[in-house]
């Protein structure tokens, strides 16, 4: 087996910055053993494998350390750049095979992608009283946003976590406790943000966990960021657009921009997009 393996950061924040993702072209003749092994090489949170599809424009799989996911934002991300870099696509509009459904991207002609994601599906809320343990924070302040932490799916379960402002640093998160309980209630992340002053240019600031799949943190995530979308439009549709901007990283150093925004016919989301942009920061070799 010898295989190349770009490596790529998504949602980059003027060039800088992003999540790094792995990117393997031509997978078609990979066993699940193979990706699995290779994404164990590789060692990021997610790697993308690019296989050909009889009816959408490619298949993408993706694969943590740990085995196989449905979906990933930054590593689709990460993947059509690639492509569009190498001159494998164009500027236009691709269908993507996931094991979330059929799912289109757009590439824009300055290298933006823009990925459109399932529609939102809610699945439950919590008590704060829960939620508190698995990350540190009061559960009076969490009650002080007077917004539900929910259960918001758009190709993945993430858990969405409102946090005042000026808490999100101080989130303290207990992983054994996390990976336990999203390993329960069938979860991939828990999400947490702080809301910006609406004229800020920033609608929110983020960080990601998913421990239970080998993520303590992750620096941008294309799935949460959809369903974030889909959260603020549902419980504050009066005081944004349907337009978001989204910060992640910040704790980590590594600070990415993510963009997201929906679609409404008669008050109903029927379109979930989130965009930005990625850069090749190398190649590895394996095998």
């Amino acid at each position: 087996m010898n295989v190349e393996a770009y490596l790529v950061n998504s949602f980059t924040a003027n060039g800088t910055g992003g999540n790094p993702a792995g990117v393997v072209l031509h997978a078609d003749k990979l066993s699940y053993g193979e990706k699995l092994e290779i994404a164990q090489a590789v060692g990021y949170s997610e790697t993308a494998f690019v296989s050909q599809d009889e009816e959408a424009d490619f298949e993408l799989s993706f694969f943590t350390v740990t085995g196989e996911v449905d979906f990933c934002g930054h590593a689709t991300l990460a993947a059509f750049s690639t492509m569009y870099q190498k001159g494998i696509v164009t500027e236009g509009r691709y269908v993507q095979r996931t094991k979330a459904g059929l799912l289109p991207v757009t590439i824009e002609s300055n290298g933006h992608i823009i990925m459109e994601q399932k529609l939102p599906e809610y699945l439950g809320r919590f008590d704060y009283e829960v939620i508190s343990e698995l990350i540190g924070i009061e559960s009076t302040v969490l009650e002080s946003t007077q917004l539900p932490i929910e259960i918001i799916s758009t190709g993945l379960p993430d858990l969405l976590v409102p946090v005042p402002h000026g808490y999100l640093d101080k989130i303290q998160v207990n992983e054994h406790l996390l990976s336990d309980f999203c390993k329960k209630h069938d979860l991939v992340s828990l999400h947490a943000f702080e809301l910006y002053e609406k004229d800020s240019g920033m609608t929110a600031s983020c960080r990601n966990f998913a421990p239970l799949f080998g993520i303590p943190e992750e620096s941008a995530t294309g799935s949460a960021s959809g369903a974030l979308a889909c959260y603020l439009t549902k419980h504050l549709s009066g005081k944004y657009s349907n337009c978001f901007t989204f910060e992640q990283g910040r704790a980590m150093d590594c600070v990415s921009t993510i963009t997201a925004s929906v679609e409404l016919k008669e008050q109903a989301i029927v379109k979930v997009m989130v965009g930005g942009f990625a850069h090749e920061a190398g190649l590895q070799k394996i095998g």
